[in-house]
C-alpha cells in the first residue's frame, strides 16, 4: 500500500518474481478496460487463454474486468479478490494485493461485510444533477461519520454512500467493521506493508509521472474513450486525470490550467490516501525495496 506514485506496482512485481506470487490489483479505476494511461496500469496484455492480465509474465488479477460506465463497486471487488486469493493459494503461490484504494483493501483484509444495496436508478438520476458540495452536505446530514472519512471530491462514492444511507439508514463504518470482524480476516494471515516516502520526493514523482502520461498519449486516450461511448459526465465522476482532461477536451479550461489543476488534485488525493492508511496500525512502513523483501521473507517463513 501507499500513496499514488510511491512505487507500489513495481515493488509488487518484484515480490511476485522473488516469491512465486500473483498480484491482485486493488485500484478502483484499473478494473476498467481501455483506461490504461490515466490509471497508471503496468504495461501488459490480457491473456485470453488464462483469462488474466499479464505483466512481465506475472498474472495481475482485477485489471480489465469491467467496461467503462459499468457498475463496479467494493462489493464486486471483494467477491472477485477473494476468489483470486483461493485460486492463487490453490496453485501454491503467494497472493499479493497491491493498490491505493484503501477502502477496497480493508474490505478483504478486515473481512468487511458489505451491505447488499442494489443501485437505485431514480435516486441516482436526481443525485447526479447535484454538485459535489450539495452531495457532501447531504451525506453529512444522513451519516456524519461516513462523511468524515469519504473522498468528498469523488461523486461516484458520494452518490453510493447516500444511496446506502437511504436504503439502510447509514453506511457501516470502518471502525464498526473492525469491531465486528476483528483486526483482520481470520481465514488468512496478512502482512501489510506501506511504502514510506517523503512528501517532497512524492510530489516530484507525481509531477514526473504526470508528464510521462501526457507524453504517452493520455489526452488521446480520453478522447478515444468519449468517441467510443464513454460520457464526459462519467469521466468527470471517475475524477483526476479523466476529469481534467475531459474538461480540457470540452474547451472548459486551457491546457496549462488542466495540467496545473490535475497536479494539485493528485497531490490532494495522495494526502487523502495517507490519511486513510495511517488509521491502520497494522501497516509496517518501509522506505526501500530491500527492506520490503526482507520483511516478506520473514513473514513467509512463519
Amino acid at each position: 500500500m501507499g500513496p499514488t506514485s510511491s512505487g507500489k506496482s513495481s515493488a509488487a512485481l518484484e515480490l511476485a518474481k522473488k516469491f512465486n506470487g500473483e498480484i491482485i490489483s486493488a485500484d478502483s479505476r484499473q478494473v476498467y478496460r481501455k483506461m490504461n494511461i490515466g490509471t497508471g496500469k503496468v504495461p501488459g496484455i490480457w491473456s485470453m487463454k488464462r483469462e488474466v492480465f499479464l505483466s512481465e509474465k506475472i498474472p495481475h488479477h482485477l485489471i480489465d474486468v469491467a467496461d467503462p460506465m459499468e457498475d463496479f463497486n467494493v462489493s464486486h471487488f471483494k467477491t472477485l479478490a477473494e476468489k483470486a486469493i483461493v485460486e492463487i493459494l490453490g496453485k501454491g503461490k503467494v497472493p499479493i494485493i497491491c493498490g491505493g484504494t484503501g477502502f477496497w483493501i480493508d474490505a478483504v483484509v478486515k473481512n468487511v461485510s458489505i451491505p447488499e444495496v442494489a443501485p437505485d436508478p431514480e435516486l441516482r438520476e436526481i443525485l447526479e444533477k447535484q454538485s459535489l458540495e450539495e452531495l457532501f452536505l447531504q451525506l453529512q446530514k444522513l451519516d456524519p461519520e461516513r462523511a468524515n472519512n469519504i473522498d468528498s471530491k469523488n461523486k461516484v462514492r458520494l452518490v453510493r454512500a447516500i444511496e446506502i444511507c437511504k436504503a439502510i439508514g447509514k453506511v457501516p463504518n470502518h471502525k464498526t467493521w473492525s469491531m465486528e470482524h476483528g483486526a483482520s480476516n481470520k481465514e488468512y494471515n496478512f502482512l501489510q506493508i506501506g511504502i514510506k516516502i517523503e512528501r517532497k520526493e512524492l510530489n516530484e514523482k507525481i509531477q514526473k509521472r504526470l508528464d510521462e502520461r501526457f507524453d504517452e498519449g493520455m489526452i488521446t486516450e480520453v478522447q478515444s474513450l468519449h468517441e467510443n461511448g464513454t460520457t464526459w459526465q462519467w469521466m468527470e465522476r471517475i475524477g483526476l486525470e479523466y476529469r481534467w482532461v475531459s474538461r480540457f477536451l470540452q474547451d472548459q479550461i486551457s491546457e496549462k490550467e488542466m495540467r496545473e489543476k490535475l497536479y494539485f488534485d493528485i497531490i490532494h488525493y495522495a494526502k487523502r490516501q495517507m490519511t486513510w492508511l495511517k488509521r491502520n496500525k497494522e501497516i509496517i512502513w518501509i522506505e526501500n525495496y530491500s527492506g520490503i523483501e526482507n520483511e516478506v521473507a520473514k513473514f513467509l517463513k512463519k
